[in-house]
């Protein structure tokens, strides 16, 4: 890979953009990258903070990105809202990997359909759960230890002052617009509920809970069928979190229970939460830089075209290391057996 096959980060100046790119540099110093916002002077200081990295503008309504046409890439993020899918329709034209983390549930059809009419075209990441897929991976790991999942439930706090700055507000909010119903698989069906049925309280690490409802997130698909459970649900509320409430910085914090079975039958449940002392940028971060890295090659074999999730190309185990050097841990919630 040449200087000038560089990853493209569209949004590369905005919180996810900056830690996913400096992970990258971090694990791969070598791997050169181009920072792309519409500031080129921002972009151009998260560049010389990085090393082996050049800065760009991008203007999103352009199929060409208004990026010079002799510049090469090796692959595209969209750690924005790629609204007009130009930066999918770039990746494609030029063979290139495509990772997406903004477009929610509720949006991804486009993108999928766009995948679909040019299978061969790209390998296309869909990374558009809670923080870029690193929950389900977490999840996934906390699994291994069962032989079945009867249900899984992830119960996420995301702190007021920790929503990603203003292009994670505004995916919050276009989400929300377009529906406040919850997705849930119920007895094997996926269903949407609303009203009570969507309400339920979350649960914080010092005990105290927030109100809270379920949310349509791409981690109740991805986690369904990957362990075949019956029963998943993704609860959500905005307040104020554990550690900020002990007048720390916000703080990033997942519950997750698993109910099944184990060897012999015998059942089993298993109740962890995933913290951060940093909040959800790090965790974000982490699951967009093992998404690019594995597109890439540089863990694994080479991605065929196509549409992928994350946990249909990431280790959990891995992922779960990467995430504990950045300063993740688990604990042990009540109700683990």
């Amino acid at each position: 890979m040449g200087q000038s096959e560089s990853v493209l980060i569209l949004g590369g100046t905005g919180q996810a953009g900056t830690g996913a790119a400096a992970l990258l540099r971090q694990w791969h110093p070598a791997l050169p990258l181009t920072i792309a916002g519409r500031d080129i002077n921002r972009a151009r200081r998260v560049a010389d903070g990085l090393g082996a990295a050049t800065a760009a503008t991008i203007d999103l309504r352009r199929g060409d990105l208004g990026l010079p046409a002799d510049r090469r890439y090796s692959a595209v993020v969209a750690a924005l809202w790629d609204d007009r899918l130009h930066g999918l329709r770039f990746a494609q034209h030029r063979g290139l990997p495509y990772v997406s983390i903004s477009s929610g549930l509720v949006d991804i059809a486009p993108e999928v359909v766009a995948g679909a009419q040019r299978a061969n075209a790209a390998p296309i990441l869909v990374a558009s759960h809670y923080c870029a897929g690193a929950v389900v991976l977490a999840a996934l790991h906390s699994a291994r230890r069962f032989d079945r999942i009867d249900a899984i439930r992830i119960s996420a706090v995301l702190d007021e002052l920790d929503t990603g700055g203003p292009a994670g507000a505004a995916d919050l909010q276009r989400w929300s617009t377009a529906t406040s119903a919850g997705l849930v698989r119920r007895d094997g069906v996926f269903t949407w509920v609303t009203g009570p049925d969507a309400q339920a309280d979350v649960r914080r690490t010092d005990g105290t809970d927030l109100p809270g409802r379920s949310i349509a997130v791409l981690d109740v698909t991805s986690l369904a069928l990957a362990t075949d459970a019956p029963d998943v649900r993704f609860d959500f509320a905005v307040g104020e979190s554990a550690g900020r409430r002990r007048g720390e910085p916000a703080s990033f914090e997942v519950r997750i229970d698993l109910e099944g079975a184990g060897p012999g039958g015998a059942p089993i449940r298993r109740s962890r939460y995933l913290v951060h002392p940093a909040g959800q940028r790090p965790v974000t971060a982490t699951g967009i830089a093992l998404g690019v890295e594995r597109l890439l090659g540089l863990r694994g074999e080479a991605v065929a075209p196509g549409i992928h999730t994350p946990e249909t190309l990431l280790d959990p185990a891995y992922a779960v290391e990467r995430m504990a050097e950045t300063g993740a841990y688990f604990i042990d919630a009540p109700g683990d057996s």
